[in-house]
């Protein structure tokens, strides 16, 4: 057993620490209490303490990420639900942020870097030109209906 477990407070305070230079959320610092070999229960202490003292938000946290996401990263919706969910945010409140996020965000980011990708391909055929705008829209995390609306507009002004 690590003796450091008998003392939480050094942990406390490093995970009081991360929580103060960026946005996390209570998966972030229960992984790391677990690195830091942690019980569970000094670490479920912790991460109340840090919740109580506003460290840890989750819903700050959610608010960050799609506001980052979409603004620097220019991912779509399904990518970054995607990443919420691996961080185990409730759906509920996914939902409720992309609810409050306006949609013409998503479609400006699409055909910005659709149109960016346009320019690196050398391809004539139409058909081909489409199937590539396509996967790369949705390795990007767009939706499909979404994607083919704009591959469409774009290819088509072409």
């Amino acid at each position: 057993m690590n003796p450091d477990n008998l003392h939480p407070d050094k942990y406390l305070a490093k995970a009081a620490a991360l929580c103060s230079k960026g946005e996390k959320c209570d998966y972030d610092i229960r992984l790391k209490l677990k690195q830091w070999e942690v019980s569970e229960q000094n670490a479920d202490a912790v991460i109340q303490y840090l919740k109580h003292e506003k460290y840890i938000d989750n819903e700050r946290y959610a608010r960050a990420f799609v506001n980052d996401k979409l603004k620097f990263e220019k991912w779509g919706k399904l990518k970054i639900s995607a990443h919420l969910k691996q961080k185990q945010i409730p759906e509920k409140l996914i939902s409720e942020v992309f609810s409050e996020i306006d949609k013409n965000i998503s479609e400006k980011n699409l055909e910005e870097i659709l149109k960016s990708k346009l320019k690196t391909e050398k391809n004539p055929d139409k058909m081909k030109l489409k199937q590539k705008l396509f996967r790369f829209a949705a390795s990007r995390g767009f939706e499909n209906g979404l994607i083919l609306q704009i591959v469409n507009k774009i290819v088509s002004e072409n």
